[in-house]
C-alpha cells in the first residue's frame, strides 16, 4: 500500500494538479482578500503550499502560471510581480524544509519568506511604476522618499508591513493544513 501511494504522489500528473489547485487557491485567496477589502492580499497560500510539498523549484511555478494566465486574462500588472511571488515561492520551499513553522517559529519563517520577495517587489515598483501603488499606501511611500531612505527603501518600508502580515496568516493557514494527517500523509509521499 505504501509503495502505491509512494508512486501516486511521484507521479507528474499528480504535481501538475497540485500546481492547478495552487494556482486556484492563490486566485481564490487574493479575491477574497478585495472583496472583504483586507488589508493583506492571501494570494500566495497555494504557493506556499506549494514551497513545503514540493520544494523551492516548484514552489517558484503557481505564482510564473498565475502571472501568464491574469496577464491573458487582461490584468498585466500581474505578471510584473510574478518574481516576487517566485522568490515567496522559492524562500518557502527553503525556509520550510529546515525551520519547524510552529509556535514562534512561525513568526521567524514568515519574516524569513516575507523579506526577499519584498526586496523583489520595492524594486519591481520603483523601477517600474515610480512608487505608485493601486493601495492607498503611494502617499506614505511619496512621503518617505524624500528622506533617506530614498523611493526602493520606502516602498520595502511601507510593503514590509502589510507582506510581513500576509504572509504570517497565510503561513498559519498552510501550517493549519499540515497538521490534516492525511495531508501530512500525502506531503510525505510528495
Amino acid at each position: 500500500m505504501e509503495k502505491v501511494h509512494a508512486a501516486r504522489t511521484k507521479n507528474p500528473a499528480f504535481r501538475i494538479c497540485m500546481l492547478a489547485a495552487a494556482v486556484c487557491i492563490n486566485y481564490a485567496g487574493g479575491q477574497l482578500a478585495l472583496l472583504l477589502r483586507l488589508p493583506v492580499y492571501l494570494d500566495s497560500i497555494g504557493t506556499i503550499l506549494t514551497g513545503l510539498m514540493f520544494g523551492p523549484v516548484t514552489g517558484m511555478l503557481p505564482p510564473l502560471i498565475s502571472g501568464i494566465l491574469m496577464m491573458m486574462a487582461g490584468d498585466i500588472y500581474s505578471l510584473y510581480f510574478a518574481p516576487a511571488g517566485m522568490i515567496l515561492g522559492l524562500a518557502s520551499g527553503l525556509v520550510l524544509r529546515r525551520i519547524h513553522a510552529a509556535g514562534p517559529g512561525l513568526f521567524l519563517a514568515a519574516l524569513l519568506i516575507t523579506v526577499p520577495g519584498t526586496l523583489v517587489v520595492a524594486v519591481i515598483n520603483a523601477a517600474v511604476f515610480g512608487g505608485v501603488t493601486s493601495s492607498g499606501s503611494s502617499a506614505i511611500v511619496a512621503l518617505l522618499s524624500h528622506t533617506p531612505l530614498g523611493l526602493t527603501g520606502s516602498i520595502f518600508a511601507v510593503q514590509i508591513v502589510t507582506d510581513y502580515l500576509d504572509r504570517l496568516i497565510s503561513l498559519a493557514l498552510v501550517m493549519t493544513i499540515d497538521r490534516i494527517p492525511a495531508f501530512r500523509e500525502l506531503r510525505r509521499g510528495a
